[in-house]
């Protein structure tokens, strides 16, 4: 049988190790430090969050996904780059993201590379004389639009089209197709008519390109002017169960889908 004072022996015993085992403050410091500067790298030169706030790329991606950015794939390809993380060149059918005076950043889809030429008829893209497949295109209920839906036209008809835009698309029409300049791009929203996009203000340069969208890490519930059916809903849920708001806060299903 042990002692009082063997056990207050192993008790100081153990303490000392546990003791022993703790960082010291320095060292949690430093821990901190480089915790914080791995996250901040990471923000800054590799990846960065996203909102989507518009209904424009549904059913890609909906009002209220939450994106993760990969900021150096369309990054300027340099030895330190390409060894760092995979480059490549911006590709038809790619989602990017990109510098545009208003949102800042918007997120389109690549549909035009530089020498395509390009016309939508009813609106189907088509590229030097061939329907582009568009599995991801969703032609949601519009009025109809001439401007939106046979591109490009002679017609001034949309006042959501940016004039110096549209004197500059006259010069670059031949044959009824637009041909795109060198280092330029034609995107669209995969919502083709609920999407402001290089139909009304024209290419995207290289230069501005920054990102591609990479996955969804979360997904808020939240419905888009689009839907047809938006039957008014009780916002602080007093006459549900939580299981039923819990459910219905996020679209559970989405976290950690990949983009493309």
């Amino acid at each position: 049988m042990t002692t009082l004072t063997e056990r207050t022996g192993s008790t100081v015993a153990a303490i000392r190790r546990i003791r022993l085992e703790l960082p010291t403050m320095p060292e949690a410091l430093a821990s901190l430090l480089r915790t914080v500067v791995v996250a901040l790298f990471v923000l800054t030169f590799v990846m960065q969050p996203f909102l989507i706030p518009s209904e424009s790329m549904e059913h890609t991606l909906l009002v209220g996904d939450f994106l993760l950015f990969n900021k150096q794939i369309f990054a300027p390809s340099n030895a330190l780059s390409r060894w760092l993380m995979p480059y490549r060149q911006v590709e038809r059918g790619d989602i990017i993201v990109f510098h545009h005076p208003g949102p800042p950043l918007l997120v389109k889809r690549v549909v035009g590379v530089p020498g395509d030429h390009l016309r939508i008829e009813d609106g189907r893209v088509i590229i030097n004389d061939r329907p582009l497949d568009e599995p991801y295109a969703s032609f949601e209920p519009a009025p109809p639009n001439s401007f939106r839906d046979d591109f490009p036209t002679k017609i001034y008809t949309d006042p959501d089209v940016d004039p110096v835009w549209w004197r500059m698309m006259q010069k670059l029409t031949h044959n009824g197709g637009l041909v795109i300049s060198k280092g330029e791009y034609f995107v669209l929203g995969d919502n083709r008519n609920h999407s402001l996009d290089s139909r009304y203000w024209g290419f995207v340069p290289r230069q501005a390109i920054v990102a591609r969208p990479l996955i969804i890490y979360f997904s808020l519930y939240r419905r888009s002017t689009t839907d047809i059916n938006q039957a008014a809903d009780d916002r602080l849920g007093h006459e549900r169960e939580f299981s039923a708001r819990f459910k219905d806060f996020a679209r559970w299903k989405r976290i950690f889908r990949i983009v493309h």
